[in-house]
């Protein structure tokens, strides 16, 4: 598969600035800090097209991306980079209204097909169990993706992720994945999730 384009859209901070064509869309999340937007870069093949900080909370509005394939089943959809959770270097005031405009994209937006759950390979914390029980309440699809894999030596790797399900309580190893925005390991079955999320309704 090919990625044609790949384009900033907008920084949402309401609901009524949610897109609104309906178009499939996957969602990033994760505590601040643990890699979102250089994933979304890797992932999506563009140097700096998300805005990468060492700054937790970085990222403070829900900012969509246009994406374009060459893959009929997925020609276009929305990668939609949610505020990072837990610590951040802002005040409480914004970190209290990241919250509810998170869950109200989530549970309000026709066209978000699945979540993926950002989580640092070195280990969890609270908010992390938090947000994926949340997750799974709502009844949203949810595919956890264990970042900077690269800092990991391969059998620390392998010891890191079936940490991770156990944490969570998941048996099926599809559904942790490894990632490293380094190496780019990962990237093609992180793609193989995301197709099958946009594809989920056909």
């Amino acid at each position: 598969m090919k990625i044609l384009s790949a384009e900033f859209i907008k920084s949402c901070e309401r609901p009524d600035q949610f897109p609104q064509d309906r178009l499939p869309a996957v969602a990033f999340i994760g505590r601040s800090n643990v890699g979102k937007s250089s994933l979304i870069n890797s992932l999506l093949r563009r140097k700096g097209l998300a805005r990468v900080s060492r700054t937790p909370g970085k990222t403070q509005l829900i900012n969509v991306f246009l994406v374009t394939t060459d893959d009929p089943r997925i020609r276009k959809f929305y990668a939609v980079d949610l505020p990072g959770y837990g610590y951040a270097k802002v005040s409480k005031t914004v970190r209290a209204g990241w919250q509810p405009m998170i869950e109200q994209y989530l549970t309000g937006h026709d066209g978000v097909r699945g979540v993926l759950l950002l989580v640092d390979s070195r280990g969890t914390e609270h908010h992390d169990a938090d947000a994926v029980a949340w997750l799974i309440r709502s009844g949203i699809p949810v595919l956890l993706v264990a970042t900077k894999s690269d800092k990991l030596t391969r059998s620390e790797r392998a010891g890191s992720l079936a940490a991770l399900r156990d944490a969570f309580g998941i048996l099926e190893e599809a559904d942790v994945l490894a990632y490293s925005s380094v190496t780019h390991e990962g990237r093609d079955e992180l793609w193989q999730a995301i197709r099958k999320m946009v594809t989920s309704d056909e």
